[in-house]
């Protein structure tokens, strides 16, 4: 296993800085943003598809400093009711695919979007409810109407490039855990899995163990993201897990996200890449920084230390004793 990074969340420093900080923290691998809600900070299909000489100081930036590119992630909502961000999205992602393609790289990250609830709606319906019977009826025509239709498409134009899709579990979209997954897998294709971050799989109740050994069971898990989230469980008592206070508001949320360490412990994450490689994933575990209680510099230095200390970096050898 190798250790990276999501370099969205250093967005605020140029490239070849960025990439220093990343070099001297002693990781191996990068994960660019190249467009939807992230940006493209560092990564920018559009300047890198049409200019050789951008696409070779990218390369040599990253040779320098002995790096390589895990994934792309391109995370929109290319479904979205209307159509100026949908189209805006799903040419974005068109492009990560291409540029993918062209660097070389297996896996573009992504969300799977959600549609409204009817061909008139402005705005994305996430249904989490059957009941009353319209939210099924809802779900019914998003899937069939919508998902389907579009991920069918969008999944053999990245077979075609050579890319697998690594889809986020997130919830506020149609793909929001492992069930959910697995039927776009399969009404969609096989080179639809999983960008496995277990921090939106805390708060939903799952365990992250458990859906790492039903998705392996598909071989479903393409790329990884080392982010946590604390459950509030007084919170919890009295409101439940779902929560729509902003994330500032820690003291009062149901659950925040956490820097790897400070939501759950180390035999957790132990056992996380170990059942990863069980399952047969031994690639790249790429940090995400979303603690609104740490800073940037501190989040990613407390995650690089805590996952260096529990990385399968070896492989496995023989069973001398078996």
């Amino acid at each position: 296993m190798k250790l990276g990074v999501m370099m969205a969340l250093l967005s605020q420093k140029p490239l070849e800085e960025a990439l220093d900080y990343v070099a001297e923290a002693g990781l191996e691998m990068v994960e660019f943003a190249t467009g939807g809600y992230g940006g493209k900070p560092h990564c920018d299909p559009d300047v890198l598809l049409n200019d050789d000489a951008a696409l070779e100081n990218l390369q040599k930036a990253l040779k320098d400093r002995n790096l390589g590119i895990s994934s792309l992630s391109c995370h929109g909502n290319p479904l979205h009711p209307q159509s100026k961000i949908a189209e805006k999205d799903d040419e974005d992602y068109r492009k990560t695919v291409l540029l993918a393609e062209k660097l070389g790289i297996d896996v573009v990250n992504c969300f799977s979007g959600c549609p409204g609830d009817s061909k008139g709606s402005r705005y994305p319906n996430w249904v989490t409810c059957p009941w009353p019977p319209d939210f099924l009826e809802i779900l019914e025509w998003q899937w069939n109407e919508k998902v389907i239709p579009y991920w069918k498409k969008a999944s053999s134009f990245a077979k075609e490039h050579g890319v697998n899709l690594g889809f986020e579990m997130h919830p506020g979209f149609v793909v929001y855990n492992p069930e959910t997954l697995l039927k776009l897998r399969n009404e969609c294709g096989d080179n639809i899995g999983s960008n496995f971050d277990p921090s939106h799989l805390f708060w939903q109740g799952i365990d992250p163990i458990a859906a790492i050994k039903e998705l392996g069971k598909a071989s479903a898990i393409y790329h990884t993201h080392a982010k946590d989230t604390r459950v509030d469980e007084m919170n919890v008592s009295v409101n439940g897990v779902l929560d729509t206070k902003h994330y500032g508001d820690e003291l009062n949320r149901a659950w925040i996200f956490r820097t790897v360490g400070y939501g759950h412990d180390a035999a957790f994450w132990k056992d996380f890449v170990s059942i990863l490689r069980t399952v047969g994933y031994d690639g790249v575990i790429s940090i995400e920084h979303e603690d609104s209680l740490m800073s940037v510099d501190e989040g990613f230095k407390k995650a690089v230390a805590f996952l260096k200390a529990l990385l399968l970096t070896e492989p496995a050898g023989e069973m001398w004793w078996a």
